[in-house]
């Protein structure tokens, strides 16, 4: 018999703040955006990236949580509370199958946090290095080297799995919600350490400049095209994360409030990143060519080259890659509590049934992604690795995709009155921002999602 609500909540208003900066703040903060900034002309895309958080990405987040928390049920159960009989639910399976493919990468990538980890600590990252120009080629191939060769980054992505597993086994209050409170604190607190550390650099000043000093020259039509497609990934819109997550919220947390802090907090990971890196580049001179600042190379290949011209080498880099991990791994749990909850609350299981059905699988789909990029690379879907292909086709069409619907569900198709009563509690308190909340959601969110897809199809041709 199947369940339609659920009755689990997080225990309180740190847990529900901590949990879900959890969601959002992942690699997409961490390594996507300080290169997306060096691309896109450093200051002048933080702007841009920062209204478009304010103009899309907080309506679409109240979206998300408003259906969330008044369906108190999984992704596909929502739609089908709070509109019986019809077929919206179909957006909720959207959300669902995107963020089990998501899951399946992202294991992978966070497995290789942990090897880096691993490697920092032995040494081995920085054997054979000169501290010349030549290095970038060595660190180049041990990257290469570490996530393409034979089965230890599928060990490493396994060990991932385990962590997921033991966590999300606790539940949501003992599992989701302590992770979240000891980790979140932990993930700033080695941000602010190397926010100290690089303002010490000796070139921090040129670094700091091009990060904080708009060149108003370089917006056009691509820069705002990427910044709004960070905003977008960089909150977790449209994966059916914030939609499950909020259906644990009490019902007395306030919305706006709560989505105003997630995205404040956000994007002070990102602008902490920034001030990292920037300085840290430019004062070691590592960075010779910019076509190399991809998001992997640059966390992967630039900062190690960093670590290795300053003092503890072992010690920095064991730090930043712990950074790496605990952004990770807040994420995977995330991503994979969309598909529990759709387990338990559609077919009635228990937890530990939902999350070894939907866990044991990963195991192999994580390697399949995995080995693509190794021995496995002839396989080509598109063109693309599996593990590429599956990155863009989620990304870039599934997640627009179920975004977009959500508005037109929450902004047309709901009672217009739906949207005011979950903002402000049912009138227990005024919000002089709900309606022009609701003006968002309706008007200029799908208007900007449309926008990133149309572009990104744009591209293809």
């Amino acid at each position: 018999m199947a369940h339609n609500k659920h009755n689990s909540t997080f225990g309180s208003k740190i847990g529900v703040i901590a949990a879900t900066v959890g969601s959002a703040v992942g690699l997409g903060n961490v390594w996507r955006f300080p290169s997306l900034a060096q691309e896109n002309g450093g200051a002048a895309f933080l702007l841009i990236y920062m209204l478009s958080m304010l103009l899309m990405g907080i309506p679409l987040m109240l979206a998300e949580t408003s259906i969330g928390r008044a369906g108190r049920s999984d992704t596909i159960g929502v739609f089908k509370q709070l509109t019986p009989g019809s077929r919206w639910w179909v957006v909720g399976i959207i959300g669902i199958v995107a963020s089990y493919i998501i899951l399946s990468y992202y294991m992978v990538v966070a497995g290789w946090t942990l090897e880096y980890i691993y490697q920092s600590a032995t040494g081995w990252i920085f054997e054979g290095t000169t501290n010349t120009a030549s290095d970038s080629l060595i660190y180049q191939q041990k990257m290469s080297q570490m996530i393409a060769t034979g089965w230890n980054p599928i060990i490493w992505t396994y060990v991932v799995i385990v962590i997921n597993l033991l966590i999300l086994l606790k539940g949501v209050q003992k599992g989701i919600e302590k992770m979240s409170n000891i980790m979140m604190p932990m993930l700033f607190v080695i941000l602010l350490v190397f926010v100290g550390v690089a303002m010490t650099l000796p070139n921090a000043k040129e670094g700091l400049e091009f990060f904080l000093k708009p060149d108003f020259g370089k917006i056009d039509i691509d820069v705002i095209m990427a910044a709004l497609g960070q905003a977008f990934f960089s909150m977790s819109l449209g994966m059916g994360i914030l939609v499950t997550y909020s259906s644990y919220y009490p019902s007395d947390t306030k919305l706006i409030g709560t989505s105003f802090t997630v995205t404040g907090l956000n994007f002070l990971v990102a602008f902490m990143m920034g001030l990292i890196i920037f300085p840290a580049v430019m004062s070691f001179d590592v960075v010779v060519n910019p076509d190399s600042l991809s998001g992997t190379t640059l966390v992967f290949v630039t900062l190690p080259e960093v670590f290795n011209q300053m003092g503890m080498p072992r010690f920095w880099a064991v730090l930043f890659f712990a950074l790496l991990f605990l952004a990770a791994v807040t994420s995977t749990i995330s991503i994979a509590e969309v598909s529990i909850a759709f387990v338990r609350d559609r077919f009635g299981t228990s937890r530990r049934t939902a999350c070894l059905v939907i866990l044991i699988p990963i195991f192999i789909t994580s390697a399949i992604c995995s080995l693509s990029l190794g021995s496995v690379d002839w396989l080509k879907i598109a063109g693309m690795t599996v593990f590429d292909f599956l990155d863009s086709f989620t990304t870039n069409v599934l997640l627009p995709i179920s975004a977009f619907c959500i508005c037109i569900y929450v902004g047309w198709v709901l009672h217009k009155r739906f949207l005011t009563d979950e903002l402000t509690n049912h009138g227990s308190f005024k919000s002089h921002l709900a309606p022009f909340m609701a003006f968002l959601i309706k008007w200029v969110c799908p208007v900007l999602i449309a926008a990133i897809f149309v572009s990104y199809i744009a591209s293809l041709l």
